[in-house]
């Protein structure tokens, strides 16, 4: 086949259901873009037949292919997967619970051909989430503006059309730990905002729990910002200056007055106040200690059990040679 001019990434983790009614919105909107595309689905270690669906729908349209994982590696990882074995001089990643239009890709292009090398979906509304996951995300927005070392348009997420140097500059970053949000927004490029609505998930439920978001929310802070170790600097300062006015306090009060009984419940709670913060402290430092661990190991990124039609004739000339390692 020849060199695909647009690729589409979409991972896929337990979505059988949800892959023939996309392929049957995606399909018809590539071919009116463009007769050169391609299709690249990433098997994050499925444990339902989302694979054999891929690969019957393959078998009729040789366009579309997989990367199977030998487990689940995660979605970050699996869009890194993606990117290694896209071939397209533009590529476009997208969910596969059709919450993210089809349709929007020919204004995505649209967009890419009047020079803009990155160009993402800004979800115009929330009213799909609850309350206190509204309010957590403008938090985590707020936090990464003033702390982090990049800005992210808030609304944005995966669902966007990145340029072939985008894609490239993406390819070496090798990091573990990835947010992949602040990736894109790290390489910089000329990029603009498609305002869209997030369409309700047609089967299955959503794999992102709360713990996983408060996370994946971490990550993405400790990646892009060392505010979450110097705000314990700025604690320390703050104890230390409190306790020595406290034996100010306590020595004027005692040189007027006399001493006073000890109360032993001040002592206690003062003795696990003060040990839970150094805990903390040590919590935090252990996070990015983590992290150093797992970069220094130098493990690949994704183990590929498979690969399917398209994906299968990527070659390793295509794979840098700092990025081959991630392969196997």
């Amino acid at each position: 086949m020849a060199s695909p001019k647009l690729s589409v990434i979409i991972p896929v983790h337990n979505e059988s259901a949800n892959i023939a009614p996309l392929c049957e919105r995606l399909l018809p909107i590539l071919d009116r873009i463009t007769a050169l595309w391609e299709v690249i689905f990433v098997d994050d270690g499925s444990r339902d037949d989302s694979l054999e669906r891929i690969r019957e729908i393959g078998l009729r349209e040789p366009r579309i292919g997989a990367v199977s994982f030998s487990r689940n590696f995660g979605k970050e990882i699996a869009i890194a997967a993606g990117l290694d074995h896209a071939r397209g001089d533009a590529v476009v990643i997208m969910d596969a619970d059709l919450q993210h239009p089809p349709e929007m890709i020919e204004t995505f292009v649209e967009r890419w051909r009047e020079g803009y090398l990155m160009v993402y979906g800004q979800r115009t509304d929330r009213a799909d989430e609850t309350r206190v996951k509204r309010g957590f995300a403008q938090l985590f927005y707020k936090l990464f503006a003033r702390f982090g070392e990049i800005s992210l348009p808030e609304g944005a997420g995966d669902f966007r059309l990145i340029d072939r140097k985008g894609v490239e500059v993406l390819r070496t970053l090798g990091e573990k730990a990835r947010f992949s949000k602040g990736l894109y927004a790290w390489i910089g490029f000329k990029a603009t905002g498609v305002p869209f609505v997030v369409e309700e998930r047609r089967f299955g439920t959503t794999k992102w729990s709360f713990r996983k978001l408060f996370r994946f929310a971490f990550d993405g802070m400790a990646a892009f910002s060392t505010a979450p170790l110097r705000i314990w600097t700025y604690i320390g300062f703050v104890i230390s200056f409190l306790a020595i006015a406290t034996a100010l306090f306590f020595l004027v009060r005692t040189l007027l007055f006399g001493t006073d009984l000890p109360g032993f419940p001040s002592l206690i709670v003062s003795i696990m106040f003060f040990s839970g913060i150094q805990l903390m402290s040590l919590g935090i430092v252990g996070e990015y200690v983590g992290r150093i661990f797992a970069e220094v190991k130098r493990r690949p990124l994704y183990v590929v059990a498979e690969r399917i039609g398209g994906a299968a004739e990527v070659s390793d000339s295509l794979i840098p040679d700092n990025d081959r390692m991630r392969r196997t």
